[in-house]
């Protein structure tokens, strides 16, 4: 194999994620991966696949089936120094959970004063599209946003998949990566000229000038199919990648919007409370003067994540949905 760093490598976003992790071990004795069957099972989405057999179970450790168990052991690993990464297999159960994240890593640094720091990244596999039905396909990923004390990442592409991690790691305080499970056979170039990325701001990735398109994860792939869509009806969309949900950078979707006077949100969590709601709200407060037409949200259906592959599809926001949300505001009827 060539060099990675001159040569582009061609990867999915499993391995990605998966050379990130390795990486991270090797360069530092501190760091180590636990939770259910990512060792000798490889990982639920294959992403562990062959780490344990190469850096051993003292850093690649299988842990029981209890999310409260293991998440509460990582918060102790991390506050007596260590730098763990701790898998949920779905989002779904990291309610098991909350209790550990909410009341205890989010909480624990500020209820010490300072004196204590949770320096925890947790993985979590977020989004439907698998056929997997309503325990093991939702978006939470806006409820944990919701938490002061996290930080949300987001990661919708190879380059933030294999390079958030290590500034995640980096970071004093509790951080929670969603992988979106549609995403893990996507497969992409790695820039080799890249070798790290921020997790402070959202990123632009499609410049346009008629609407604005504000997404992340799983969505991003569906809107920017939609901006295809859009450009072939001679409709400038730009795309923006929020990245990280928490702290949100409210200035580069402010910025955008005051450009193209327009704005569809597209998140896969549920329209009520939703991380729509609050990127909508913020807009309203901070550009509503500069929106020449209401905002627009396009988000799961009210409905528990069915089963059946027709009624999952319905029920999630598509290319399709997206860009006749954007249509109506730019040509109205």
């Amino acid at each position: 194999m060539s060099d990675a760093s001159t040569t582009a490598q061609r990867l999915t976003y499993r391995e990605a994620c998966r050379q990130a992790i390795r990486e991270a071990i090797i360069a530092d004795p501190r760091v180590f991966l636990m939770g259910e069957d990512v060792g000798r099972y490889g990982g639920c989405y294959a992403v562990t696949k062959g780490l344990m057999a190469e850096l051993g179970e003292d850093r690649i450790r299988d842990t029981p089936l209890s999310e409260s168990a293991f998440v509460g052991a990582g918060i102790g690993a991390a506050m007596a120094g260590l730098r763990p990464i701790v898998e949920v297999m779905t989002c779904n159960f990291s309610l098991l959970a909350l209790d550990q994240i909410l009341n205890n890593a989010a909480t624990i640094p500020h209820m010490s004063g300072g004196q204590f720091a949770v320096p925890l990244v947790l993985r979590l596999a977020t989004g439907a599209g698998r056929q997997l039905a309503a325990q093991h396909s939702h978006s939470l990923e806006g409820w944990f946003a919701h938490i002061p004390g996290l930080r949300i990442l987001a990661p919708a592409t190879i380059e933030d998949a294999r390079h958030m991690l290590a500034p995640a790691l980096a970071d004093p305080n509790p951080v929670l990566i969603f992988e979106h499970v549609m995403l893990y056979n996507m497969e992409g170039t790695l820039d080799p000229a890249v070798t790290g990325v921020d997790i402070d701001h959202a990123k632009v990735r499609r410049p346009g000038s008629d609407v604005t398109l504000v997404t992340y994860g799983g969505s991003l792939v569906k809107t920017l199919a939609a901006a295809e869509t859009l450009a072939g009806e001679g409709i400038s969309a730009e795309v923006i990648d929020l990245r990280v949900l928490r702290p949100l950078d409210t200035v580069t979707v402010v910025d955008s919007v005051s450009r193209t006077r327009r704005v569809v949100i597209i998140d896969e969590g549920w329209r009520s409370g939703s991380l729509s709601s609050e990127v909508a709200m913020r807009l309203v407060e901070d550009a509503f003067f500069e929106l020449d037409a209401p905002i627009r949200r396009v988000c799961t259906r009210e409905v528990p994540i069915p089963y059946p592959a027709h009624l999952e599809r319905a029920a999630l926001p598509q290319p399709e949905t997206i860009a006749a949300a954007a249509r109506s505001l730019v040509r109205p009827s």
